[in-house]
């Protein structure tokens, strides 16, 4: 049996790098400041204009600071060493948060399109220049946030988490501002709540796609971007081996592909050359943990026939 740890190729299939994940650290710690900054603004904005909408938006401030705070936690976990109980480390807490942040964005959602069914049917009475004013503050302070932590999230789901927390927060700013000016031009209120539903709708498709993306990694699903059946041609392909079986791909977390399979060979004199060349076939499919065991066909039968005898 042989191992391999070579990086495999690069881009988003790679695991990131130690600097990559240093640099997530410090977007995630500049987008809680800034997003827990503006959370109090938008508080204090929401009670003295006796704006519902951004006291509620608030409160959705509030579960998207929590949010990236448990994303940054999440990387630090993350680093934390393998040990004798969790051999792979743990890496796959960042793809939990990830889970967790999904399942929030979510709830505020249909928290969302709950709110707006109430405010449309009873619309709250809001000062629109106050509102304005803090929507704009919040907007300006989203695309920040959005800027910043756009590089980590093509490289890590716990980041792309974050990303879309953040981008959920600048389509309310947005909707707030556009809610804002078109109640104080046309005396509707009603507005509010259907421009809310507008940013609640766009909201959930893409919190299911990071959901999915997840659950995905939590199942051991082949990672994106990789062809079972072309790898299984690839390495059958190399010459001496005669059949490939157990063949598994999986991610422990976004980019940290790992793959075991059992190649059966003529003979085991080839099994330096084999594994070398089975090695190179795993990197070229952005796998960067590959496990093989190579046994003959005779041995193969034998387990076969072991299998067989023990149901």
């Amino acid at each position: 049996m042989a191992h391999d740890h070579s990086g495999g190729k690069t881009g988003a299939s790679a695991q990131p790098s130690p600097d990559a994940r240093k640099a997530n650290e410090k977007r995630l710690l500049l987008a809680i400041g800034l997003t827990g900054t503006y959370l109090v603004a938008e508080v204090i904005g929401g009670i003295a204009f006796n704006s519902l909408a951004l006291l509620s938006d608030a409160a959705h401030m509030l579960t998207d600071v929590m949010a990236l705070i448990i994303a940054y936690v999440a990387i630090q976990i993350g680093k934390k060493a393998a040990d004798a109980k969790r051999t792979y480390g743990y890496r796959r807490f960042e793809v939990v948060a990830a889970v967790f942040n999904a399942i929030v964005l979510f709830l505020v959602a249909i928290y969302i399109l709950y709110e707006a069914w109430q405010r449309f049917s009873e619309p709250p009475e809001v000062q629109t220049t106050g509102m304005l004013i803090v929507a704009v503050i919040g907007l300006v302070v989203n695309l920040v946030s959005m800027k910043v932590l756009q590089g980590g999230s093509d490289e890590s789901l716990n980041m792309k988490g974050a990303y879309l927390e953040v981008l959920a927060d600048m389509l309310g700013s947005a909707g707030v501002i556009v809610a804002a000016i078109l109640i104080y031009i046309t005396k509707i209120p009603q507005v509010d709540p259907i421009l809310a539903v507008l940013i609640g709708l766009w909201v959930l498709p893409r919190t299911w796609n990071l959901l999915s993306e997840s659950m995905h990694v939590l199942l051991e699903g082949v990672p994106a971007g990789i062809d079972m059946h072309k790898v299984q041609s690839d390495l059958e392909s190399i010459r001496g081996v005669q059949g490939v079986h157990d063949l598994h791909v999986w991610s422990v977390t976004t980019g940290q592909n790992s793959l075991t399979a059992h190649l059966v060979v003529a003979t085991i004199d080839l099994n330096e050359r084999i594994v070398t060349e089975a090695q190179a076939v795993a990197g070229k499919h952005g796998v960067a943990h590959a496990t093989f065991q190579i046994e003959t066909a005779a041995f193969q039968d034998r387990e076969k026939q072991r299998s067989s005898s023990s149901i």
